[in-house]
């Protein structure tokens, strides 16, 4: 890697790093990731998240692993509308997969040595009785033994352990009230720890980068209601992990109880969490709340996000310098898109309301979100400001956009068309070009 390759990088997730520092995620390692052993990477990309500030819920499943030692032992699974029934004996089974993968896991993220990932770091790592289970009952005459579910999560004993600084490692094996064990899924007791403890994202891992698309693609974006249409095709295609769909089922459930993020990444592709959480467009799937992207008004918390947006086509003379007080006066004026927390896009309407007529002004996408019309969704929201204030016209001026602006409508005019107050402030040596758009 060339040393402006590694200074970019470490520039380019410095937000991500700020936006992150002090959020609590709630992690699912599922079996699979274990099975194919990818799972020691996985564990120092948490490690790394934990050195950052990040506060982490662990929670691994074992299912394949679970699948094996009952094969093992002879037993047969049995299972009822998809779910484990659970008797005496797959319970001993399971106890002892969940305790190797415990301890397992306990120890790679106890390591310190030099030349890895973990040299000089110190992690505690706490388990304990922070889930209460309850028997899952008889169904349609079907008694699911010893296979459980949440009860209760002791929500303020997780967040004295993250406050303190640990990492909280959670399995698939809960006590209940009255001292016996149950097997519950991972997927289940993610999503309950990420509700409960109101997370800021509950992330989990599969073969391929998220969901795919017909083409093959990976689907960047989901709301809850597209993920649950998406289910009835993903249940047909074989390829579909069971845990993949147990996990894209919670990350639903999730994101419908207030967690605002769910991410599924690929455990193959080494760095994919870190690919995910500290680059502007990721790179798996991310089920939300609400879009990761909000087009809004301004306000003057904003200013250093623009100024860093338009700083450089001002160096490069495309936009007029605007100084920091001269933004402070005028942010009301300013629409911007935002993304993750970071403004990337924004453009502005200045009134020029005697001669009914408005300025479109400072359009700036950042170069990494050019390729979505983001442009456009600008205008569009302008146009629709400058229609309801009654103008009659939008203008616009230009040394280098000239065709986009023809493009969405505008038309070249004279400068003798400018407001007279526009008029007076135009600079005849920029010799920008004057667009206008009929209203």
């Amino acid at each position: 890697m060339r040393t402006t390759e590694l200074v970019d990088g470490f520039r380019h997730s410095a937000p991500y790093v700020n936006a992150h520092r002090g959020k609590t995620f709630v992690i699912m390692i599922g079996g699979e990731a274990i099975a194919d052993n990818h799972s020691r990477a996985i564990l120092n990309d948490v490690a790394l998240l934990h050195s950052l500030g990040i506060k982490i819920v662990l929670v691994y499943g074992a299912r394949p692993q679970i699948d094996q030692g009952l094969a093992r032992a002879g037993i047969t699974p049995n299972y009822h509308n998809r779910i484990r029934i659970t008797d005496d004996e797959c319970l001993r089974i399971i106890k002892q997969v969940a305790g190797e993968a415990q301890f397992d896991i306990t120890a790679r993220l106890s390591m310190s040595l030099g030349n890895t990932p973990m040299q000089g770091s110190h992690i505690n790592l706490v388990s304990g009785n922070f889930v209460i289970a309850q028997p899952l009952g008889v169904d349609d005459g079907v008694d699911y033994c010893l296979t459980g579910k949440v009860r209760r999560i002791d929500t303020q004993g997780i967040k004295r352990q993250l406050d303190d600084n640990d990492i909280v490692l959670m399995g698939p094996i809960a006590a209940s009230v009255t001292g016996e064990s149950f097997n519950l899924t991972a997927e289940e007791v993610a999503t309950q720890v990420a509700v409960k403890l109101k997370a800021d994202k509950m992330i989990g891992f599969s073969r391929a980068n998220g969901l795919l698309d017909e083409t093959g693609s990976v689907i960047a974006e989901l709301m809850p209601n597209q993920a649950q249409a998406m289910l009835p095709t993903l249940n047909q295609q074989n390829k579909t992990c069971p845990s993949t769909l147990a996990f894209i089922k919670a990350s639903i459930d999730a994101c419908r109880k207030g967690v605002p993020r769910c991410h599924l990444v690929s455990y193959l592709e080494d760095g994919a969490l870190l690919q995910e959480l500290f680059s502007r467009e990721g790179i798996g799937t991310q089920m939300v709340t609400e879009s990761a992207e909000q087009l809004r008004r301004a306000t003057i918390s904003d200013i250093g996000g623009v100024l860093d947006l338009i700083r450089p086509l001002e160096e490069q003379g495309v936009l007029v310098r605007r100084s920091r007080e001269q933004l402070e006066m005028e942010i009301e004026q300013f629409m911007l898109i935002e993304r993750d927390s970071l403004v990337i896009g924004c453009a502005a309407l200045y009134p020029f309301a005697e001669d009914n007529a408005g300025e479109f002004a400072c359009l700036v996408v950042h170069p990494d979100y050019r390729d979505a019309d983001r442009g456009s969704v600008l205008l569009n929201n302008i146009i629709g400001q400058a229609r309801v204030r009654g103008y009659q016209q939008l203008f616009a001026l230009t040394t280098r956009s000239i065709h986009w602006f023809l493009e969405h409508g505008f038309n070249m005019v004279d400068v003798d068309k400018l407001p007279e107050k526009k008029k007076q402030l135009y600079n005849f040596q920029r010799k920008s070009k004057v667009l206008a758009l009929e209203l």
